[in-house]
């Protein structure tokens, strides 16, 4: 945990109905100083989106060679890099070489994102893929956001239904391609 991080604990309730997953997630992560909390959000939705056997946060918005999530099998190999946020061409290509899936989960508009990776080298591009939110959904939940969290995250027919602390909202899940 850096210096000056502030820990965050969750307790999510997840009903994946799309991905036939049901479980309930305890999950511990570092707020990093500069770390909107919305971008803290993000990381727990794409946790709990992406949820496997072997997944895992890495070090927070710090580890500057690692992605924001991350899933191993049981040897150790890389099975997903997940970003979070508007990671820059040069992660996405080394995610690619690395893992067999690359994902995108962001607050950002993703053909802004598209225009900054436009013309970039980046493996595999056309097999990532970028979710996106309703513009306010993320801001309008992670405003409820404590120290402590209970979060319901239900998915049925590519749509999301967010309950943090007892603030629900929702939101269609788009997705588009990096390539």
């Amino acid at each position: 945990m850096a210096i000056g991080s502030t820990m965050h604990s969750f307790t999510v309730h997840l009903a994946d109905v799309d991905r036939g997953v049901y479980d309930e997630l305890s999950l511990r992560l570092a707020r990093h100083p500069s770390e909107t909390a919305t971008n803290v959000l993000l990381r727990v939705l794409a946790y709990a989106l992406e949820y496997e056997e072997g997944i895992a946060f890495s070090e927070g918005i710090s580890a500057t060679d690692e992605p924001a999530v991350h899933v191993r099998d049981a040897t150790g190999r890389l099975i997903a890099w997940i970003e979070v946020g508007a990671p820059d061409a040069a992660r996405l290509h080394a995610g690619s070489k690395a893992a067999e899936r690359v994902a995108v989960y962001t607050q950002r508009e993703p053909n802004r994102l598209a225009q900054a990776w436009a013309g970039k080298t980046i493996h595999r591009a056309a097999d990532i893929p970028v979710y996106s939110f309703d513009r306010d959904f993320l801001e309008d939940a992670a405003s409820a956001l404590e120290r402590r969290n209970t979060v319901t995250v239900s998915v049925t027919e590519r749509h999301l239904y967010l309950d943090v602390n007892g603030r629900s909202t929702s939101s269609p899940i788009e997705e588009q391609r990096v390539g």
